[in-house]
């Protein structure tokens, strides 16, 4: 009875991106991006404009919320460049896809206008 193991280089680990705090990928920059961006407004909101501590907060949260926008709307759990491809169909407003010809020339011969 043989009792040598035969191993194999499977490369497993290379196939994925990761996860972070439940994130793929590297989306955890964009959320620490996004709290630096808040803490940031939020000290120069009190300090610098001097407003209220709630006005400042109200502020320092849009760059969060934007970012967990992003995040979860447009990257999470979506195909690989989703969030390009729904920029620039909200720019402007084609798709991937042949265009639609509505002209009448192409008409069937046999069709009664």
């Amino acid at each position: 009875m043989k009792t040598d193991l035969r191993l194999t280089d499977s490369n497993a680990a290379s196939d994925s991106a990761g996860r972070t705090w439940g994130l793929d990928g590297n989306l955890f920059w964009w959320l620490v991006g996004g709290v630096g961006a808040g803490l940031t407004l939020f000290f120069v909101v009190l300090v610098g404009a001097k407003a209220g501590l709630m006005t400042a907060f109200g502020v320092a949260v849009v760059p969060v919320f934007v970012c967990l926008a992003y995040i979860f709307g447009l990257r999470q759990g979506k195909p690989p460049g989703y969030d390009r491809d729904c920029l620039e169909f909200w720019l402007t407003g084609t798709g991937f896809s042949p265009e639609i010809r509505t002209d009448a020339s192409l008409r069937h011969p046999l069709a009664e206008e």
